[in-house]
């Protein structure tokens, strides 16, 4: 059995391997490290195309990956085994990968620490992991040797994952052509026997799901119904009727695209879901790449915005003031803006709720109707000021 010891003393060789395959221009002879002949022989050929110190993967055109990833038959896959696929990220703290037959990534999902690693490197959707932009990775190799694939520590060429192991799989058509890789990555230290056996399996079953939709003809999905937003207290989204499972943040994204019908563009989107936050566009990128794949693909880019029909409970408060119905927009209101998600970050949304929250007060005012009083008494976030004028003036009824 391996030992920590054992595993820090190979990261050791193998950072001093790759060393002297830089100042010597080739690696030494077999056997003299613990350099694989697969890893010897990528490292040569990345000496002459990348830079040694490099930092992050070079990122291909954003929508030219989008319009990639709405035509790969992956997309079908990964839209039914999305579940599975979070599940296995969440489980290990690993960012999981799926790429084109170029190595350039469509998709990615990961648990937090990992997903946060993975997007200082450019390893999320757009990122070029081939190996003449990145030097040696699994993602390359799998795809270069059309089998599985294990990349551990300094293997890497770059030293910007060499802090990384890396399990990659070819995802396959019904005639055997990769279509891509699934990758699955985490840090060094949590290298597990069962990563590659899990790379493998998940990939397998991504190949069967391609299958299978090429048996029946299906194409990409596409959703049949419409979204519908809970965001007045619960924070809760429903595509066709079923629930969507999402972050709170993935939840802001959400609703401020479903509030913004004429889009925005990456910068604006930006700003209304982080403000001022130290939050990368590449955390945004990867937040609308998961929500496109739960969408079927029907989130437009430049500017960023919906492309099926969406309703929210924000929408029915605004018709019901607007059209002078405090009584209906009581009914509606389900509190503060995301008060069931643990409320908002969004400067956006807080917007929205402070528009909603003003207007109700002034209505359930106005109407002097203790019913309207009572059902904005009993919602997170009513004004008892508002309440006790209300229920107090002899005017009520």
């Amino acid at each position: 059995m391996t030992t920590a010891a054992d595993a820090r003393e190979r990261r050791a060789q193998l950072v001093r391997a790759r060393g002297r395959a830089l100042v010597e221009a080739a690696p030494g002879e077999a056997g003299s490290t613990p350099v694989r002949d697969v890893i010897r022989a990528s490292w040569r050929r990345s000496l002459r195309t990348v830079d040694d110190d490099l930092s992050s993967a070079p990122l291909a055109d954003e929508a030219a990956t989008e319009e990639a990833w709405r035509a790969s038959p992956l997309q079908r896959a990964v839209g039914v085994l999305g579940e599975e696929l979070r599940g296995v990220a969440d489980d290990g703290d690993l960012v999981v990968a799926v790429t084109d037959p170029s190595a350039r990534i469509l998709w990615t999902c990961g648990g937090r620490v990992m997903r946060e690693r993975a997007e200082r490197v450019n390893f999320v959707a757009g990122g070029r992991w081939d190996e003449g932009s990145v030097g040696t990775n699994a993602l390359d190799l799998a795809l270069r040797t059309a089998g599985p694939a294990t990349v551990w520590s300094a293997e890497h060429y770059a030293p910007a994952v060499q802090g990384w192991v890396c399990w990659a799989a070819p995802v396959l058509d019904p005639h055997g052509v990769p279509l891509g890789v699934l990758d699955l990555s985490t840090t060094w230290e949590r290298s597990h026997p069962l990563g590659l056996t899990t790379a493998r399996a998940m990939a397998a079953l991504l190949s069967h799901e391609v299958a299978a939709a090429a048996r029946s003809g299906a194409g990409a999905p596409r959703p049949t119904g419409a979204l519908r937003l809970s965001l007045l207290g619960a924070g809760r989204a429903e595509l066709d009727g079923r629930p969507l499972h999402l972050t709170r943040r993935q939840l802001e994204v959400l609703a401020v695209l479903a509030l913004s019908p004429d889009g925005l563009v990456a910068d604006a989107l930006h700003d209304a879901v982080y403000g001022d936050a130290p939050v990368s566009r590449s955390t945004l990128k990867a937040e609308v790449s998961h929500l496109r794949s739960l969408l079927g693909g029907a989130i437009g880019s430049r500017p960023y915005r919906l492309l099926l029909p969406c309703t929210s409970d924000v929408d029915v408060v605004r018709r019901r003031l607007r059209a002078g119905d405090p009584v209906g927009a009581a009914d509606a209101w389900g509190g503060e803006v995301l008060a069931g998600a643990g409320g908002t970050d969004s400067p956006f949304l807080r917007r929205v709720d402070a528009e909603l929250s003003a207007g109700l007060r002034d209505a359930v005012l106005a109407t002097r109707d203790r019913r309207v009083a009572l059902t904005y008494a009993a919602t997170s976030g009513a004004d008892p000021h508002v309440v006790r004028r209300v229920l107090g003036s002899p005017e009520a009824r």
